[in-house]
């Protein structure tokens, strides 16, 4: 490959400056405006507002009809930034703690290298996504007919992954997300004083046993062999010590692989805070929300993936998924595809994604403009 070390400096102030500017979903404008201006001085054809705020550039070479998608998410997390660093977010309440800023440096630096290179035969599709952190900008990309407009033989989407350390490159074929739902119960009475119960159906009470039979669903009504978390991360109810309060509201996650696992717990969900209520003299009403799917790779792209790997960095399969989740999964559903993790780690340590005092590590930004090259190359080769 040739050197990209001449690409490095300017992608890291790039980086920084997209870190001390961050956006939240769909509010990426300065970020796109960027990008796009990058893009156009390339030379390549730039289309933009694409899933509102999303950015595309189209490279092409040679005279194959093959095709890849490269993408990068953009947007920043509502989050307030503690890392003190010189560049750090002047949007109070706003962070890029999930180092998308990285992933765009990193995605524009392939373009800048494959640009000038021009080693390969066909078509790459730059794909810059907004809203990733839970509002699903690919699905809204794809709704737009991403995959119509740029046909893609494969895409592949890669994430900073502290858990490995820097140079390690990892993915796996089948799931290596996991899908993420969302409930909300409203357990239901009327309401009363605390001194008369007998009169008071009482929510904190059919609450407190709904919260314990729903962490039993995991490891009473789903195999052993399968995986699935159920997390309860709010309960709300009651304004004051002498009253029974008419309502408590329980919310919580679920995260799953197998769409069976992910019916059977919604199933049970349902069932569960249903026979809670009756039993309390209350009301139920569940609201359950699936909002990303599990980041499904295809087996051979993900080979794919790990052979172009292994020629730019330390490729290993990885075990296990997680189960974190990814709206590159709609991009997944639409086209085959591949999810890769891409090693931050320094040798002290490193910090967790979505924390206040993370930084994307500016060190594995040449590896991932590399692995973006070997992506392109050898499936455009």
């Amino acid at each position: 490959m040739t050197d990209i070390s001449d690409l490095i400096e300017p992608l890291v102030a790039f980086r920084r400056d997209i870190h001390a500017h961050p956006e939240l979903g769909f509010c990426e404008h300065r970020t796109a405006g960027r990008i796009a201006e990058q893009l156009r001085a390339l030379g390549l054809e730039v289309h933009e507002g694409i899933g509102r705020t999303g950015v595309v550039g189209v490279l092409r070479n040679g005279t194959s009809s093959r095709s890849i998608g490269l993408r990068a998410d953009m947007d920043a997390l509502p989050i307030h930034e503690q890392t003190n660093l010189p560049y750090a977010s002047t949007t109070p309440g706003t962070f890029h703690g999930c180092g998308h800023d990285g992933h765009v440096a990193m995605l524009l630096g392939a373009a800048q290298h494959l640009t000038r290179s021009r080693n390969f035969d066909g078509t790459i599709n730059f794909f810059f996504q907004p809203a990733e952190e839970g509002q699903g900008g690919a699905r809204e990309m794809v709704k737009e007919g991403l995959f119509e407009r740029f046909p893609c033989d494969r895409v592949f989407g890669l994430h900073n992954w502290p858990d490995l350390p820097a140079g390690t490159i990892a993915t796996r074929p089948g799931p290596i997300m996991g899908a993420a739902d969302k409930f909300e119960i409203k357990l239901e009475g009327r309401g009363g004083h605390a001194a008369i119960p007998q009169d008071t159906p009482d929510a904190i009470v059919a609450a407190a046993s709904l919260v314990q039979q729903l962490n039993a669903i995991v490891s009473r009504r789903i195999a052993p062999t399968s995986s699935a978390v159920l997390s309860i991360t709010q309960i709300h109810g009651g304004h004051t010590h002498n009253v029974i309060p008419e309502l408590v509201t329980i919310s919580g996650t679920v995260r799953t692989f197998d769409p069976k696992v992910q019916d059977r717990i919604e199933e049970s969900i349902r069932q569960i805070a249903a026979g809670v209520a009756l039993a309390g003299e209350l009301t139920a009403r569940v609201d359950y929300t699936r909002y990303y799917p599990a980041t499904i790779n295809d087996a051979e792209a993900a080979q794919e993936a790990l052979d172009a790997a292994a020629t730019v960095g330390e490729a290993q399969l990885a075990p296990d998924p997680a189960f974190t989740s990814e709206d590159f999964a709609f991009m997944l559903q639409a086209c085959k595809g591949a999810y890769i993790w891409l090693g931050q780690a320094k040798p002290e340590g490193s910090v967790p994604l979505h924390n206040p005092h993370y930084d994307f590590n500016d060190d594995v930004l040449a590896l991932g403009i590399k692995l973006h090259v070997a992506l392109a190359e050898r499936h455009l080769g």
